[in-house]
């Protein structure tokens, strides 16, 4: 049996490194519908075309897979990608060939002839990628069938799976080492989303890179806002949290299946559309809740951490902890399933000291049964003080993030986590509270913990209160009347500060520290944190507001209905057909052709000829209904781009017919009601209004002082781009009102 070699040429490979950007990026138009790369994917590209190694660090929604999917793709070779999960594969492999890429898996839950088929197309050099398991790859006549064929490169996906400093190490991908010498004239590409120095010189040496060229992206995720509150009841405030994101996608992560369970019977009861999902389920019961929630038919999954590495899903809204986890690389990778289309999402974590002590009995055991208790506790416990620290400290949360990683962060205020939005409520009475706690530890002889200390300031008579003759104390109901979470997390919070001390075992006794005396002495002042009485932004902070600027909502929601009812009847997930982003432009931009759609973002070649139709359909039949105009194009998003000479060429009818109005000085509401339009497009119409017919004042629209204040921020942070400005302020004003003002400033010029 003869078969074709996908190997490239060293001619080839010399070739390929003169391939021009125009070249790159009309494949990525072409496919993906995206026209521009973002930071580091074009460099990680061209290692890739060059057959370099290459070791990429890019947060999760930053962009790796285009990086190791266009390679073999303009080169027209086949390349490997190594990936844990079958799910994540399927997942992967769906979305390329819904884009006309060719691609296939092969895994065990496919029948025989699948995976000879499979076989087949990549003799036949028809594949560009072939995603397989770590176990699979190393198989024997596996690696021959490869050897046989040649491959290009390969891709190892989740790369921190290799190290022992990882958060995630797995020991079935230390022996992809050994593809180095099976495979001498591929190139091999490490991809993770968290990986400190000490992991990714750990992935460049088990992996045996050569030379590889390290490409580390910026570990901020602007888009998500970062929430740790002092956890009193899980169940309660999550449910406070689920219905700040009504009708969307949320996460919640447990440290147990038992957790898991309880919180998702709770929900339940509460009428929110939730599932648990752990390992102790059946593997169908497991594929079952996967799926639902994937495709977008369930809003809410409780779940263990082994959730989530399967799921590709771009558009979850939110990702809840009810504890903290164990390291910062989980909490990295686990909030960065949320917002992984690049829009807002909101990140909660509800923490206490009692996870501290839970996660170092879970290690211990954890190390007892690996038989290595010195080294697998050594690296655990330091990553477990790295998270205490984080989830206990009061700095700006993306700062700490993005230091931990070892990266500046250099942006001030981050305008999206508690601490930057002054959201950390704290206890006005903090010192006499700190005082009363810390004097009842005293009282009972520094012999208990943290749950009969409570008790006996709560004023309990339980029978061990009784026989120790607690009752007795003067300590005895001071806080008689609070409440018992509440202050279990109080208590907490100041050994977190090192104000009171715990020993460590089964059963922690709280005792006083060298720090006590002083607070009962009232040298020390004591700041102790409650849960916020409520959120100061909804959930996206700032970002929100930029990321749906322009978009008409109620055409959106139309949008998903469409998307919901196409998956289904293709049974992919719903993310498949088109991300949020991908609808948001289409409800901003409300094309009226398919011609027009292919100017949308995240609409390829293949899905506009495939989508197009049914999609433009739905656009216009919204507008007939809401008397709008389709082809809305960049001036519905931007408020009015310079328009084209000619008075008024390149305007829709509807901005045209809002200038007569405009010109008797009407009130943006007024002209709402006078057309049947959203503000968004009315605002849209005023901002071309301004810029064409320049008029001497705005003052019909934007109150004088609120103008002169918009105006001092453009000179300090430019005109070219809302969001600066938007910062500057602070918030302070809406987008549409700075978008006016500077309108107003350009007419001027």
């Amino acid at each position: 049996m003869t078969s074709t070699s996908t190997q490239p040429s060293s001619a080839a490979r010399r070739d390929a490194r003169s391939v021009p950007t125009s070249q790159i990026l009309k494949s990525v138009e072409r496919v993906w519908g995206y026209r521009e790369l973002r930071p580091l994917q074009e460099q990680a590209i061209r290692a890739g075309l060059e057959q370099r190694d290459s070791l990429l660090v890019m947060p999760t929604g930053g962009g790796k897979s285009l990086c190791y999917q266009v390679p073999p793709l303009i080169d027209r070779r086949t390349d490997v990608v190594v990936s844990p999960l079958i799910s994540l594969m399927k997942d992967q492999v769906d979305a390329l060939k819904a884009n006309g890429y060719p691609a296939a898996a092969l895994n065990s839950t496919m029948s025989t002839e699948e995976r000879k088929a499979v076989g087949r197309s990549i003799k036949r050099g028809e594949l560009r990628l072939l995603f397989v398991a770590p176990e699979r790859l190393m198989n024997d006549g596996f690696l021959k069938f490869l050897q046989d064929v040649g491959v290009g490169g390969f891709a190892i996906d989740e790369a921190h799976c290799i190290s022992q400093w990882g958060h995630d190490f797995r020991p079935e991908y230390r022996r992809l080492a050994e593809l180095r010498s099976k495979f001498p004239e591929a190139s091999f590409h490490a991809c993770t989303a968290t990986a400190t120095q000490r992991v990714r010189a750990d992935i460049i040496e088990q992996l045996r890179l050569r030379e590889p060229n390290v490409l580390v992206g910026n570990f901020d995720r602007p888009n998500l806002i970062y929430r740790i509150v002092p956890r009193v009841d899980a169940n309660a405030q999550s449910l406070e949290v689920i219905r700040r994101h009504q009708n969307e996608a949320v996460i919640i992560y447990c440290i147990s299946r038992k957790d898991t369970e309880n919180l998702a019977g709770y929900l339940k009861a509460m009428k929110i559309d939730a599932a648990a999902y752990h390992a102790g389920m059946s593997g169908d019961d497991r594929r079952k809740v996967q799926e639902a929630f994937a495709q977008d038919r369930l809003q809410v999954v409780v779940a263990t951490v082994a959730f989530g590495m399967g799921i590709d899903r771009s558009n979850v809204r939110c990702v809840i902890h009810t504890a903290m986890p164990k390291s910062i690389e989980h909490y990295q990778q686990e909030t960065g399933r949320a917002g992984r289309d690049g829009l807002e999402a909101e990140c909660v974590m509800f923490y206490s000291l009692a996870d501290v002590m839970r996660w170092e009995r879970l290690i211990a055991q954890s190390a007892e049964q690996a038989q290595k208790p010195g080294p697998v506790i050594e690296a655990a416990t330091e990553l477990l003080g790295e998270i205490q620290r984080f989830a206990a400290g009061s700095t700006c949360r993306h700062r700490a993030l993005v230091e931990y990683f070892g990266q500046a962060y250099e942006s001030g205020d981050c305008g999206a986590c508690d601490v930057c939005l002054n959201e950390l409520d704290t206890l006005p009475d903090a010192t006499v509270v700190a005082q009363k706690i810390i004097s009842c530890v005293a009282r009972v002889g520094e012999r208990f913990g943290v749950g009969h200390v409570v008790d006996v300031l709560l004023g309990s008579k339980s029978d061990l209160i009784k026989r120790c003759k607690h009752d007795e104390l003067s300590v005895h109901g001071l806080l008689k009347g609070g409440d018992k979470k509440q202050l279990v997390s109080l208590t907490h919070q100041l050994i977190d500060q090192g104000l009171l001390s715990r020993t460590t075992g089964q059963r922690p006794v709280v005792t006083l520290s060298e720090k006590s005396k002083p607070v009962l002495r009232g040298e020390v002042p004591v700041v102790l944190v409650k849960p916020a009485a409520k959120a100061n932004a909804a959930h996206g902070g700032k970002f929100d507001s930029e990321s749906w600027e322009g978009v008409d909502r109620d055409l959106f929601e139309a949008l998903r209905q469409l998307r919901a009812e196409i998956a289904a009847e293709r049974e992919v997930p719903a993310y498949v057909i088109f991300g949020d982003g991908t609808l948001r432009d289409l409800a901003r931009k409300r094309p009226g052709s398919v011609e027009t759609m292919r100017g949308v973002w995240g609409v390829g070649e293949l899905k506009c000829k495939d989508l197009g139709p049914r999609f433009v359909e739905a656009i216009k039949a919204h507008c007939r209904a809401n008397r709008l105009d389709t082809d809305a194009g960049d001036t519905a998003a931007t408020g009015g781009g310079a328009p084209s000479s000619g008075g008024g060429k390149g305007l829709t009818a509807g901005a045209l017919a809002s200038f007569d109005h405009f010109r008797q000085g009407k009130s943006i509401e007024r002209v709402m009601q006078a057309m049947s339009r959203a503000r968004s497009t009315v605002t849209g119409y005023l901002a071309q209004f301004i810029e064409v017919e320049e008029p001497d004042s705005i003052d019909a629209w934007v109150q004088p002082e609120v103008q002169r204040e918009i105006a001092e921020a453009m000179k300090r942070a430019g005109a070219d781009y809302l969001r600066p400005i938007f910062d500057e302020l602070q918030g302070k004003y809406e987008y549409d009102t700075i978008k006016l003002v500077r309108a107003f400033a350009k007419a001027k010029v």
